[in-house]
């Protein structure tokens, strides 16, 4: 499991637009790689996006996949919140984040609802054929998993629950430190670094 922090420094209302954009576009282009991407956000500061998100990526390829995306990305947009505002370019940092520093909390069996469904991936034709992928809604905080991996349900349901104790690790973090604590990097140094990815307009075409 790879973990990254997506955040828009201390950048205004858009930046945190441009985080729920960022969102959006890994998981369009996870999808077809057969990624899992399981998403904590941060505390809401207005009635905008959050601030920051922490996204755990699971799956082959999940290395190179959280390295095409880190560093800094920008999109480029008239604000739909200030449309006079001449200012065009709004950046979102992506970092990789260490390993949970602690082990997950645990995970109150009859707080979770499992549901089951076919998918492709791993398992191939047996998967294809069975139930055996698994959609898991931790109840109290809303937080959803999707896991594939394993060949029978039972084996998901227990990777399930690994990973919503990951989840909820990553959410509590957010919620506790915040993401200054999180990440050591002022907004315009966001602006500074490594542009990785390049997306234009509301539809996030990128280039």
């Amino acid at each position: 499991m790879i973990r990254l922090l997506i955040s828009s420094g201390h950048g205004p209302a858009e930046c945190r637009i441009a985080v729920a954009g960022v969102l959006a576009a890994m998981a369009r282009e996870a999808d077809p790689l057969e990624l899992d991407l399981d998403i904590a956000r941060g505390v809401e500061p207005d009635r905008h996006v959050p601030a920051s998100a922490i996204v755990a990526i699971t799956g082959d390829g999940a290395a190179a996949f959280a390295r095409s995306w880190t560093g800094s990305v920008l999109w480029v947009a008239q604000s739909p919140l200030r449309p006079h505002h001449k200012r065009k370019n709004w950046f979102v940092g992506v970092f990789e984040l260490p390993p949970a520093p602690r082990l997950p909390s645990p995970i109150v069996l009859t707080d979770v609802r499992f549901t089951a469904f076919r998918a492709g991936g791993p398992g191939g034709q047996h998967q294809n054929k069975t139930e055996s992928a698994v959609r898991a809604v931790h109840a109290p905080t809303g937080l959803t998993v999707v896991v594939r991996e394993g060949r029978s349900q039972h084996r998901n349901k227990a990777m399930a629950l690994e990973r919503l104790s990951a989840l909820m690790a990553a959410h509590a973090d957010l919620a506790r430190v915040g993401e200054r604590g999180l990440v050591h990097a002022e907004h315009d140094q966001l602006e500074r670094g490594r542009q990785v990815r390049r997306f234009v307009g509301t539809e996030w075409k990128e280039g």
